[in-house]
This record gives C-alpha cells, structure tokens and sequence, in this order.
C-alpha cells in the first residue's frame, strides 16, 4: 500500500493540513476557515447558500463553521433586505484585519510547498493535480 500514489497523496494532504493549521492557530483558526474568510474578503455579504456552493461543504459544516467565526467576533450574519430568506454573511473589523496576515500565511506555505521544484515541476505539478481532481470529481 505505502508505495500506491493514493497513499502518498495521503501522506501529502496530511502534511500539508498539518503546517496550515499550526500557521493558522496563531490567529485561533482552524483548516478551512481561512478559506471561507478568503471568499468573503474576494465579496463581503455572500449569502451563505452560496459559500456552501462555493467551499464544497455540506450546510451544516458550513453553519458550525460560522457559529465558531461569529464567535470569535471576525463575522456577523444578517437576513437579506429583499429576501428575508437569505441570509448574508459580513466581516467585521476583526475579520478584515485577518486578511494580510493570512495571505503571508498561505504565499508561505505556497513557497514551502514548491521549494526545490523547478518552474517546469510546478507547471507540470498542478496540471497533474488538476487531472486527478477532475479524475476524482
């Protein structure tokens, strides 16, 4: 097994969870937050059905999620003025002031990631990558 391309992929994403989330925990994130604060700062009030569209979650992962954000203060949600279904999700100060640091974050582990790969490798790298995917989906 340990010498399949699945078990290294494995080995791969695991180690790479585990750098992001001791980079993250500096800023009391965990793995997948960021990424949802990525989208936000990209388009601040998403509505959340489409953050669920957007990250690939199910809505009940994407609800825990925001419970634990709002929490912490970096976002708030507020029900749509035209549709009171729809509920829109905002950054607060805290949220927006993440951005920078989170960005260093992951430029970081990006560098990590690709060090002693040539310009070629990494070309090459993420157009395999981005055929398993699609092999996967």
């Amino acid at each position: 097994m340990s010498d399949t391309i699945s078990y290294l992929m494995v080995k791969v994403c695991r180690a790479h969870r585990c750098l992001a989330g001791a980079l993250l925990a500096d800023y009391g994130l965990h793995v997948g937050q960021e990424v949802l604060l990525m989208y936000l700062w990209e388009y601040d009030g998403r509505p959340q059905s489409e953050l669920v569209d957007l990250m690939a979650v199910e809505p009940p992962t994407l609800t825990r999620m925001l419970n634990r954000l709002e929490k912490s203060g970096l976002l708030e949600r507020h029900r749509d003025q035209i549709d009171a279904r729809v509920c829109r999700i905002y950054l607060t100060e805290a949220g927006w002031a993440l951005k920078e640091p989170i960005q260093r974050i992951w430029r970081e582990l990006e560098a990590r990631t690709m060090a002693n790969l040539a310009i070629e490798e990494r070309v090459l790298l993420r157009r395999l990558l981005m055929q398993v995917r699609r092999n996967l989906e």
